[in-house]
């Protein structure tokens, strides 16, 4: 169905049957629940701290068990946020955070993996294109010169790469 089928479609609803059906959504599938609280009460810290505590989880996990380093549950803290429609500065501020506590667990822990390296740079790559996407790049200048930084004073195997995309 395309959106100017859907919109004919809804023109033909009265309220009633409008409103049956976007609280049928709501109760159907989980994304449309959150979507809406969010739009209706935006606890943006509350989702912010749950999520670093996730993702430093990754680097640093509470049970003693052994670090799994996943950049893909920063991704998907992000990919969710820009769908929810957090502030900007509040994605970037995830994106940082990601690298930051990586660059924390590789100060304590040496890392073989290259992987875990190109990751990394990716990561940095793509904070750095959604700060000057959303012109936000002046507010977190310290933060991005830190990273690079500690790239090289860890001398991570790609730290010029660092330099080479700030």
């Amino acid at each position: 169905m395309s959106k100017k089928d859907l919109k004919l479609y809804l023109r033909e609803l009265d309220k009633e049957q409008l409103e049956d059906q976007i609280i049928d959504l709501y109760t159907r599938f989980k994304e449309v629940k959150e979507y809406y609280d969010f739009a209706f009460n935006p606890k943006e810290s509350k989702l912010m701290e749950e999520c670093k505590l996730k993702i430093s989880k990754e680097y640093f996990p509470v049970s003693g068990r052994k670090a799994k380093m996943r950049r893909s549950v920063a991704q998907k803290y992000i990919r969710h946020f820009n769908r929810l429609g957090v502030e900007p500065s509040l994605v970037a501020d995830v994106m940082f955070y990601h690298i930051e506590i990586a660059q924390t667990y590789s100060s304590e822990q040496f890392v073989r993996q290259e992987a875990f390296y190109k990751a990394m740079l990716k990561a940095f790559t793509e904070a750095l294109q959604y700060v000057d996407e959303h012109g936000i790049r002046k507010e977190f200048m310290e933060r991005i010169q830190q990273v690079v930084h500690m790239a090289n004073e860890q001398r991570w195997m790609n730290r010029q790469g660092f330099e080479r995309v700030l």
